[in-house]
């Protein structure tokens, strides 16, 4: 039986594309740059804010921009995206019941992600107010992001957990590979940002259709 269940954030518990993409897009319009579609954003986001900051400037611009453009843009999706974070962002149909199926088993939960530490514990806190984790962690200034394993070490020595012991839940490749890295179970969700091929290419121990699927794995 498993004792922790560690969840990605986007595209797994939240379905963020929308204000990600629109805070990106607003940000380009203000420039006059072109925009880019919500399901150009499912492919953009994953690694990080900076780095869907650069594919966005990227496929706007036609080349890669040099790193002061990407500040002052990233300077003013982030002011923009926190305050209009949760205008359209929602958590996926029946998440919230596995979390609290999870709890009230005495399994620990945990959340990973590559957003922004403010972001995630501010969408965390928003979505799930009455949810003890055991664990909130976002990219941290020094701490590499997934698919580096670190942010899975940190939450297991926090939460007091093996890596035998946990699932990590997630919708991407990224998610996948970070699993594998910790040495911890990987469970592929498609209801997320990414194609099921990509996560059973990624090596998915498990893909499931809909959160509820996850508790028959503990």
């Amino acid at each position: 039986m498993k004792r922790l269940v560690i969840f990605d954030l986007d595209g797994t518990l939240l379905d963020t594309v929308e204000d990600l993409g629109r805070a990106v897009n607003y940000v380009l319009e203000q420039r006059g740059l072109p925009q880019h579609t919500m399901d150009e954003y499912r492919y953009f986001v994953g690694n990080g804010v900076r780095l869907l900051v650069e594919r966005a400037l990227t496929a706007s611009l036609g080349v890669h921009p040099d790193a002061t453009q990407v500040e002052s843009v990233l300077t003013d999706f982030l002011a923009y995206y926190m305050e209009h974070k949760s205008d359209h962002t929602k958590p996926y149909s029946g998440i919230g019941e596995v979390i609290n199926s999870l709890t009230s088993r005495g399994i620990k939960v945990a959340v990973a992600s590559n957003k922004f530490i403010d972001g995630t514990r501010g969408l965390v806190a928003r979505f799930f107010p009455s949810v003890n984790f055991a664990s909130v962690l976002g990219q941290r200034e020094g701490v590499p992001v997934k698919p580096d394993p670190q942010i899975v070490y940190d939450i297991l020595a926090e939460a007091g957990i093996k890596a035998a012991d946990a699932l990590y839940v997630g919708d991407t490749n990224i998610d996948m590979r970070t699993a594998a890295a910790a040495g911890v179970e990987s469970v592929g969700v498609e209801w997320g940002f990414r194609t099921k091929d990509e996560l059973v290419q990624a090596g998915a121990v498990h893909i499931v259709s809909e959160p509820q699927e996850i508790l028959k794995l503990i």
